[in-house]
């Protein structure tokens, strides 16, 4: 048996002392020892940063240090909150909303204090990409060139639309005035994927800040670090306190106490569809409370026989497919193709793969990096089975691009794999091929590529899913409200100006214009 030593660390600013083996690793120290479990076992080689930690102020992946290599230093690591972190996060978020620290300031102050924010997160954007790297696996190059940037852009346009939203009146003739107006709806609790966890951050916060909401934000508990560091940024910009707390934690920790609070009038949540049927109940035994869903997605490519340049096809099909690894609820993952061009596509999307590099998430060469934890990766291996066209083995936390040809009623043409996996199944027939796209619970995305743009219109109108594209992959941009239909979701939608709805309640206020003398006329 390995002796076992004494060992003297500094966590979370109190010092401790554990008893272990020269050779265990500080996350079985830190998780079975001390119960600290914000830190999480993912890949076990380094990869994921799941397990990041801060000691002596630099990031340090705690899979891949002795805890022996620890003694006499400082270490901090991410807290799960619990029940009581949410109640006192509340209690303060509802105090400022009430006391109207930010609801009633004038729209243009709370607009210029946003557009402070986003200059504090262009300034410290490298940290930014950094972090979202080590936390989630995403490769460097995708953060720094898309993530960052476009969460910047999507708090500066919310931000620019706060004093620009009218009021109403309605048409109700000369015996009375009537005037809609938006009021912001109060305590909001925003619950985040961990898929993209500054963007999505972005995407609630942006607008509910806008309204005037006072917003509590529960990060997924794998990746929590930027979230964090927003809020550092938002103080800074001058949001006052209570208006923009993060809690982080895992479901039964944060997350259930959030939809079920009293004092908590909205959830919006972007997630899986099983988690985000939990909130629905939690409104139901509370509140009920508005609950705002954004679900998964098994989207479809649909590739009508007229297609051209297929060449720019495959490379919207990839890039649909494999883009963040697949962990995009809005990937194309069923590749829906007319007989007549399959085989000429499909020589062209296998040429295509062979361009996405994948490893080291901080290396910027890297297309491709890691799963999010082992957890995932076990979920994603399970679809591994059968003859893969490309692909089709895993290595610790990478997968390379995998491609299946499948029958429409295999598991991976039908479920949500959230990985890189495409399925392709063959069609004969326009209407086959929009059948089949529509023979899905999900109802999320959707892209169309055809030469006849009445086709393509017409199937676009067919599809069932909150967004189409026509011969391109995406989801629109920060103009274009993002949801979907069926199991994917309802009760809003995020982006554009249709998002300001999910955080206002619409209040009439009715004005009796008519002359008291008239009702002695009344005969």
């Amino acid at each position: 048996m390995t002796q076992k030593n004494q060992y003297k660390l500094k966590v979370n600013g109190q010092n401790v002392e554990v008893t272990a083996e020269p050779r265990e690793l500080l996350i079985y120290t830190l998780r079975e020892q001390l119960n600290i479990t914000g830190p999480h076992i993912g890949c076990e080689t380094s990869h994921c940063g799941a397990c990041t930690v801060t000691i002596e102020g630099k990031s340090v992946k705690s899979c891949t240090m002795f805890v022996a290599q620890a003694e006499g230093k400082e270490i901090t690591t991410i807290s799960t909150a619990n029940i009581d972190d949410v109640n006192i996060a509340v209690a303060k978020a509802r105090e400022a909303f009430d006391q109207g620290r930010w609801a009633k300031l004038h729209p243009a102050e709370r607009k210029d204090v946003l557009i402070r924010l986003c200059k504090l997160m262009a300034r410290n954007r490298r940290e930014l990409a950094v972090m979202e790297s080590l936390d989630s696996g995403k490769p460097i190059r995708d953060c720094e060139l898309i993530d960052i940037p476009e969460a910047i852009h999507t708090i500066k346009w919310h931000a620019e639309a706060t004093d620009k939203l009218y009021d109403q009146t309605a048409p109700v003739g000369d015996g009375a005035m009537s005037v809609i107006v938006r009021e912001p709806i109060g305590v909001v609790g925003v619950v985040l994927p961990w898929n993209f966890p500054l963007l999505m951050l972005a995407w609630k916060i942006g607008p509910a800040l806008s309204a005037g909401c006072s917003v509590i934000v529960k990060p997924a508990e794998q990746t929590s670090l930027t979230a964090l560091r927003i809020a550092e940024l938002a103080m800074e910009a001058g949001i006052p306190r209570g208006v923009l707390q993060v809690l982080p934690g895992d479901g039964p920790s944060v997350g259930e106490p959030l939809g079920r609070h009293m004092d908590v009038d909205m959830i919006s949540f972007t997630g899986s569809t099983e988690t985000g049927r939990r909130f629905l109940h939690y409104a139901a035994d509370s509140n009920l409370k508005k609950v705002v869903l954004e679900c998964g997605g098994k989207n479809p490519a649909v590739v009508f026989q007229d297609a051209e340049h297929l060449d720019l096809v495959a490379e919207e099909i990839v890039k649909g497919a494999f883009w963040n690894m697949g962990e995009n609820c809005s990937a194309n993952s069923r590749l829906i193709v007319h007989k007549d061009v399959k085989a000429e596509l499909m020589d062209k999307i296998t040429a295509r793969v062979r361009d996405w590099k994948m490893g080291d998430p901080l290396d910027p060469a890297n297309h491709l990096g890691a799963l999010i934890d082992g957890e995932h990766q076990q979920k994603v291996a399970g679809y591994l089975s059968g003859e893969a066209i490309v692909g089709g083995t895993m290595e610790g936390p990478y997968l390379a691009p995998t491609i299946y040809e499948v029958d429409k009623t295999d598991a991976k043409a039908r479920e949500e794999i959230f990985g890189p996996i495409l399925s392709v199944i063959e069609v004969a027939s326009e209407e086959e091929a929009i059948e089949l796209a529509n023979d899905t619970e999900y109802g999320l995305a959707a892209s169309v590529f055809g030469t006849n743009i009445r086709k393509t219109i017409r199937a676009a109108r067919a599809i069932s899913a909150g967004t189409v594209t026509v011969n391109c992959y995406g989801e629109g941009n920060i103009t274009t409200p993002f949801g979907g239909y069926k199991q994917s979701g309802f009760g809003g939608r995020d982006n554009g100006i249709h998002a300001h709805d999910q955080y206002m309640e619409l209040k009439t206020i009715w004005i009796d214009l008519s002359d008291p003398n008239d009702a002695d006329n009344i005969t």
